[in-house]
């Protein structure tokens, strides 16, 4: 060392400060690389990608490595630090050393780096996969030897390093994910995606048509009003019952009775050979494996019922599907759920629509952990059937009965009343 000059010695440091800052800044890079994009380019034949998810399957091998050169560096950028300062300042300058020493590693061989790294990973881990994947080999014996003591450490605390746990994203933070890429993808696409995740959390009773609007066909009927269903139905599908929905013997495909229709061949015989068996739904079901078992069992609809065997309600293929690709209807996507915005922005809305329909329609947050129905969720909150003309608050949404009949709410004017109103909005603007 003393044949070197103090401007040698200068410049070697510079160079052990520019490697730790290199061994730093990888380390930070590789560690924060986003997996999932790591594996998509890997799998696409991108070099530095393979090379950094081999680096990555052992990652106590890959630390051992990338902090075995990084203390090497520093403790000889230390020792010629303590040079250096003894030949400008004598023994003072030992004292001085630790201080300067930590605070030039700091700036320029750590919270630079690393907060570059941070901010661009795959820009310098890909790179820095080939260094280490060169240097990987000569070191190994060194790397070794550090992991053999460190891992015997761990596992003396019941740490096993051979024991890779694989990342695994559970539906929430899958969500996440979804709602922070929604600026790379249409937001019709994202929507998509937000509602197959739902579709675990959501049962058939969020989304079914209630028992008292099922339209069928009763067989005791007068056979010209049975005609009549048939030729007006809006489904294609409508269960077949005897006086009542409970005693429903099957379904009824709509298109093939038409074809018979045309042909004058309809009649009571021909139209209960046409009758398929009925499918029903345990109440509660999630969408997910309703889902799956409209695949399996190649239905298109079910009846939902209850515990005592009750008909609660419909649910059909396309409504379950409406959950995650939106309305198919082309009207507006809230008139058709039976929601109606007034000029003050109340809305008049329909008794039996769903509450999740309006959270989702409005986005709103009704409380929706009980009743299905606006319905219900007014009877449950005043335990009487009210009279049109009611007012009632329900956390911060203003509701007003507008029409009821004998047994339930038809139709309520509901507001947020944190939105201020549009008279008052201007009266505050032109203040």
């Amino acid at each position: 060392m003393n044949e070197l000059s103090t401007a040698t010695l200068f410049t070697i440091l510079a160079f052990l400060i520019l490697f730790s800052g290199f061994f730093s800044g990888s380390e930070t890079a590789l560690m924060t690389l986003n997996r999932y994009r790591l594996k998509s380019l890997a799998d696409k034949g991108h070099k530095g990608a393979q090379l950094a998810t081999n680096l990555l399957k052992r990652p106590d091998r890959l630390l051992g490595l990338i902090l075995l050169g990084n203390n090497i560096v520093n403790i000889f950028a230390a020792t010629l630090a303590t040079i250096i300062a003894l030949r400008l300042y004598g023994e003072i300058g030992i004292a001085i050393v630790p201080f300067v020493l930590t605070f030039v590693i700091l700036v320029f061989a750590e919270v630079t780096p690393k907060t570059l790294a941070a901010l661009k990973p795959e820009k310098i881990a890909f790179p820095s996969a080939f260094i280490y994947t060169i240097i990987a080999t000569p070191l190994y014996p060194f790397v070794w030897l550090v992991n053999l003591f460190s891992n015997t450490l761990l596992r003396m605390i019941g740490v096993h390093p051979d024991t890779i746990t694989k990342q695994e994203l559970n539906a929430d933070e899958l969500r996440a994910v979804v709602l922070e890429a929604e600026h790379f993808m249409p937001q019709a696409h994202s929507d998509m995606l937000l509602g197959i995740l739902d579709l675990e959390q959501v049962s058939v009773e969020d989304i079914m048509i209630p028992r008292n609007e099922i339209t069928g066909i009763d067989l005791n009927d007068d056979w010209n009003d049975i005609e009549h269903q048939i030729t007006h139905s809006q489904r294609t599908r409508v269960p077949v019952f005897h006086d009542s929905i409970d005693n429903t013997i099957g379904v009824l495909h709509l298109r093939k009775v038409l074809n018979l229709f045309a042909r004058n061949e309809l009649n009571m015989e021909t139209l209960k050979k046409l009758i398929v068996s009925a499918y029903f739904i345990p109440a509660g079901t999630s969408l997910t494996g309703q889902l799956l078992s409209f695949q399996e069992n190649r239905r298109r609809s079910g009846l939902v019922v209850d515990e005592y065997g009750s008909i609660q309600g419909l649910v059909t293929l396309e409504d379950i599907l409406e959950e995650i690709v939106g309305q198919f209807t082309t009207d507006s996507p809230t008139r058709s759920l039976g929601i109606h915005e007034q000029e003050d922005l109340n809305y008049l809305i329909d008794g039996n629509t769903h509450i999740r329909e309006i959270n989702r329609a409005l986005h709103w947050s009704l409380p929706s952990d009980g009743p299905k129905t606006l319905n219900g969720l007014i009877l449950e909150h005043m335990e009487i059937i009210p009279k049109t003309g009611t007012s009632l608050m329900i956390e911060n949404y203003a509701i007003e009965i507008t029409r009821t009949t004998n047994n339930a709410v038809q139709t309520a004017k509901v507001r947020d009343t944190q939105m201020p109103l549009k008279g008052m909005e201007n009266n505050n603007s032109s203040e």
